[in-house]
């Protein structure tokens, strides 16, 4: 089966750390693609608690398990990166109207653009209020962050 035939999504994110929201729209959105690419995007003007390798390693390691996902780092635009993939589809996870309002327009510019799809998926009610950055918060403030990551 060729890429073109394929159906590959790339999630990006920082996924400083990754969560168990992003974990739900993972796993909701794998009979949807052959092929998720969980894409960490490279930064270099944002401050991160975890360095890019521990954040991969991190992940590779919790989906190690499943053929289907894959874990990559990359710099520069998305959809940039999505071409390079063969990848069709924009994998986005949404926890409220503002996350909407935000990844309308993107989604809106990368179709026009780039001719690449967004798909949106409605976090599940109890990881809704989960995010990366609330997770630094609890860990650079010395909580227990560990019931909001996998």
């Amino acid at each position: 089966m060729s890429n073109t035939s394929k159906k590959i999504a790339v999630f990006p994110g920082s996924f400083d750390p990754i969560t168990l929201g992003h974990v739900d729209i993972i796993n909701r959105a794998l009979p949807l693609f052959d092929t998720i690419i969980i894409a960490i995007g490279s930064n270099a003007t944002k401050k991160h608690m975890w360095s890019l390798q521990d954040r991969k390693t991190a992940i590779e390691q919790l989906f190690e398990n499943n053929n289907a996902i894959k874990v990559a780092t990359y710099d520069g635009l998305t959809a940039t990166f999505c071409k390079s993939q063969g990848a069709q589809f924009i994998l986005r996870g949404l926890r409220n109207s503002t996350d909407f309002e935000y990844e309308q327009t993107i989604a809106q510019a990368n179709d026009k653009v780039n001719g690449i799809d967004s798909i949106f998926i409605i976090s599940s009610p109890e990881y809704g209020f989960i995010s990366s950055s609330i997770v630094r918060d609890i860990a650079r403030n010395g909580g227990d962050y560990s019931k909001l990551v996998p």
